[in-house]
C-alpha cells in the first residue's frame, strides 16, 4: 500500500496527533499519580506503624517498681492473631544470648533486622554529649511466610535498664490492595476521560477545518460554472487565500477575454483582404486569378479553422464558464427545423446536466454535427443527451448523441472525416471543417467525438463533453 502521511488529511493529522499526545499525557499523570498515591499510601502505614513503635519505647523507657510491664497492650487486635501480618518485637541487645519478646501474632516466627539487610538509617546517631542513642530505620523485609512486610525498628540505650531494638512491622497487602484499586479506578477514569477528549478532539477538527471545507465546495462550484467566484465569510487564516484565489479567477478571465479580441482583430484584419482578393479574381478567368483565388480560399478555410481553434482553447481554458446544454439544443432544432423542414428532427435532453464550458462552444459543436445529421438524413435525425455513469473518474462527463437515417459511413471514411478539410462529397455545401473544428474543441475542452453506426442506419455522432450535474 502506497502511503504517506503527508498524503493524509488534516483533519486526521490532527486527530491522531492529539490523540497520541492525549495517551501520552494521560499515560504519564497516571503513573505520576500511581506513585505518589503508593508514597503516601506507604508514608500512612509508616506513620501508623511510628505510633505503635513510640508506644513500645514509651513502655520500655518509663520507670517501673520490680520489672517491665508486658509493652504490648496497645489496642491493635492484629497483634493478637497469629501470623496477621501486624508484628512487634522487642530485643534486649546488652545480654547474652539476647533477650526476645514478641507480638502473639509473630507465633514461633522472628523478624529480621533491618540492620542485616542494608538498609540505611533514617537517622544518624545524634552527637556525642546526647542522653541517648537513638538509631531508626525503615525497609520493607521477608516476614513469617515469606510475606513482604513493611518494618520501623528504633534502637534505644535506656541505661540501667538496658539497650534495646525495638521493631515494628505490618503486612504491605492493604497497601498494595489501597494502591492496586487506586490504580484500577484511575484507569477507568483516565480511559473515559481519553475518550472524551479523543471525541471533542474529532468535533473540534471537524468545527475548525470548516472553512476549509466551505473553500473547497466553493471552488470546485467555480470549476463546475456554477459559481463566479468565492463567496462567504472566512476566518482571518484562510480569508486571503479566498481573496488570492479570487484574483486568480478575476486575472483568467481577463486573460481570455483579451485573447478573444486579438483573435477577433486578427480575424478581422485577415479576413478583409482575402475577401477583396477574392472578389477581384471572380471576374477574371485568366489561369493567374484562378490560381489566386483558389489559394485565397484556401487561405481563408485555414485562417478560420486556426482561428476558430485558437479561440476554442482560449474559452476551454476559462474558469467557472458554465452551459445548459437544454434550451440550446431547442434553439438549434427550431432554428433546423426551418432550414430543413422535410427532417423529423427530435431532441431528448435531461434538466440537470451542465456543460462546462462556453455556450457558443457548444452551440457550434452541436449546430456543426445536427448540420451534417440534416444534409444526409433521408428523413429522420434523433439528438439524445445522457449521463453515462461516472465510476472511479474523477470527472464527469455527458454524452450528446446525434443519429440520422442517411447513408453513414464506413470506418475508413470515418477517420478520414475527421481530417481537417477533407470533404468526401462535394455535392453537399460546405468547407470540409465542421467535424474537425468539433474534434478540436471536444479535446480542448477534455472530451472527444467519435463517429459510428446508427441504430437508424445512418451515421452516429457521439460527443462526450465535461459536466456537472446541477443540485
Amino acid at each position: 500500500m502506497n502511503w504517506r502521511l503527508g498524503s493524509t488529511s488534516i483533519a486526521t493529522r490532527l486527530f491522531w496527533s492529539s490523540a497520541l499526545a492525549c495517551i501520552v499525557v494521560l499515560t504519564f499523570a497516571g503513573l505520576v499519580l500511581s506513585a505518589l498515591y503508593r508514597q503516601t499510601a506507604e508514608a500512612a502505614l509508616d506513620d501508623q506503624l511510628g505510633v505503635y513503635l513510640r508506644a513500645l519505647v514509651a513502655d520500655i523507657t518509663a520507670p517501673r517498681d520490680d520489672q517491665l510491664a508486658d509493652p504490648g497492650q496497645m489496642g491493635e487486635p492484629q497483634f493478637e492473631l497469629p501470623l496477621s501480618g501486624w508484628y512487634w518485637q522487642i530485643t534486649r541487645l546488652d545480654v547474652e544470648p539476647p533477650q526476645i519478646r514478641s507480638s502473639r501474632s509473630l507465633f514461633a516466627s522472628r523478624l529480621p533486622r533491618l540492620s542485616d539487610t542494608q538498609v540505611e538509617s533514617a537517622q544518624a546517631e545524634p552527637a556525642p554529649g546526647d542522653a541517648e542513642q537513638n538509631i531508626r530505620r525503615r525497609g520493607e523485609v521477608m516476614g513469617p511466610e515469606k510475606k513482604p512486610l513493611r518494618m520501623l525498628e528504633r534502637i534505644i540505650d535506656a541505661g540501667d535498664q538496658g539497650r534495646y531494638l525495638v521493631q515494628v512491622a505490618a503486612t504491605t497487602q492493604s497497601v498494595d490492595g489501597q494502591v492496586g484499586q487506586f490504580e484500577l479506578d484511575l484507569g477507568v477514569t483516565f480511559l473515559a476521560l481519553a475518550l472524551l477528549l479523543v471525541a471533542a478532539m474529532a468535533l473540534q477538527a471537524r468545527y475548525g477545518l470548516r472553512p476549509l471545507r466551505s473553500l473547497r465546495r466553493d471552488v470546485i462550484a467555480v470549476r463546475r460554472g456554477q459559481a463566479e467566484n468565492i463567496a462567504g465569510v472566512f476566518p482571518l487564516e484562510i480569508a486571503p487565500l479566498a481573496d488570492e484565489l479570487n484574483l486568480l479567477i478575476a486575472a483568467n478571465r481577463e486573460i481570455v477575454e483579451r485573447a478573444r479580441i486579438q483573435v477577433g482583430n486578427l480575424a478581422h484584419a485577415l479576413k478583409t483582404p482575402l475577401s477583396v482578393i477574392v472578389n477581384e479574381t471572380d471576374g477574371d478567368d485568366s489561369g493567374l486569378a484562378r490560381k489566386i483565388g483558389e489559394q485565397a480560399e484556401l487561405m481563408r478555410g485555414q485562417l478560420s479553422f486556426h482561428l476558430d481553434r485558437a479561440r476554442a482553447a482560449s474559452r476551454a481554458g476559462a474558469i467557472g464558464a458554465s452551459a445548459d446544454p437544454s434550451p440550446a439544443l431547442a434553439a438549434l432544432a427550431r432554428a433546423f427545423a426551418k432550414i430543413y423542414p422535410a427532417i423529423d428532427l427530435a431532441v431528448d435532453c435531461p434538466e440537470n446536466v451542465s456543460f462546462l464550458g462556453e455556450r457558443q462552444d457548444f452551440d457550434d459543436m452541436a449546430g456543426n454535427l445536427i448540420d451534417n445529421a440534416c444534409k444526409w438524413a433521408r428523413s429522420e435525425v434523433r439528438v439524445l443527451v445522457e449521463i453515462p455513469p461516472m465510476g472511479a473518474r474523477d470527472r464527469a462527463f455527458f454524452c450528446a448523441t446525434i443519429d440520422d437515417d442517411g447513408p453513414g459511413l464506413t470506418v475508413a471514411q470515418r477517420a478520414e472525416a475527421l481530417r481537417r478539410g477533407r470533404r468526401l462529397d462535394e455535392s453537399k455545401p460546405g468547407s470540409g471543417l465542421g467535424l474537425s473544428i468539433v474534434a478540436d474543441l471536444a479535446s480542448a475542452y477534455g472530451g472527444r467525438l467519435e463517429l459510428g453506426d446508427s441504430p437508424l442506419g445512418g451515421l452516429r455522432a457521439t460527443l462526450v463533453l465535461p459536466a456537472a450535474l446541477q443540485q
